[in-house]
């Protein structure tokens, strides 16, 4: 088993490695194409800001090596935001692997509950709906640090609630992407990526 962290503009890819260590998992952090393209199961992490991040996956055309993976892919919060249509941070057009669109979350005013974005803390994730989350049960809680979210809709595999309901998770084909980070979701997100590298 060979799995590739795919290296590029962003931060947060090397949490990802730590905790594929934790696993005992074999893996690389590379940008190189024959390696990413080789590999049993490739993971795009990243913490970031959506458009100057797709201009440097244009640049370097990972955008398009991204999309003709037939291999099982996961993003992982910007990773994954960066696989829907669109996104409002930096109003860009992004992978178009998931239909969704990424929204900015909008603080209501008056605001007497004194909510905060980014949305930052352990949240719960409800009706699950992938082969990921077997032994992971419903209502079970994980890590988010986000300001932006994909919207509901029929590629959703899991929803979380801030301020409104979202996707924490989507999935279409071999592609699957969380909002939240399972590298640091205890042993719910071990579990989780141990499912995916299972796939």
């Amino acid at each position: 088993m060979r799995v590739a962290i795919i290296k590029y503009n962003a931060g947060n890819i090397r949490s990802v490695s730590f905790a594929l260590d934790r696993l005992g998992v074999e893996h690389i952090i590379t940008a190189d194409p024959e390696e990413i393209k080789n590999a049993d199961k490739v993971i795009f992490p990243g913490v970031g800001e959506a458009s100057s991040t797709m201009k440097y996956l244009k640049d370097t055309l990972l955008d398009e090596l991204i999309v003709n993976l037939k291999q099982p892919v996961l993003g992982i919060c910007l990773g994954m935001q960066l696989m829907c249509s669109h996104s409002q941070e930096g109003d860009v057009n992004c992978l178009g692997i998931f239909n969704e669109k990424v929204k900015k979350f909008v603080i209501p005013q008056p605001n007497p509950d004194m909510i905060k974005v980014p949305h930052m803390g352990w949240n719960s994730i409800t009706n699950v709906n992938s082969s990921l989350f077997t032994d992971a049960q419903e209502g079970k809680y994980v890590y988010f640090v986000h300001s932006y979210y994909a919207e509901l809709g029929t590629e959703t595999i899991c929803e979380s609630d801030y301020l409104l309901p979202f996707s924490a998770g989507l999935q279409k084909d071999n592609f699957y992407g969380f909002q939240f980070h399972p590298e640091k979701s205890s042993d719910t997100g071990a579990l989780i990526l141990k499912n995916f590298i299972k796939l």
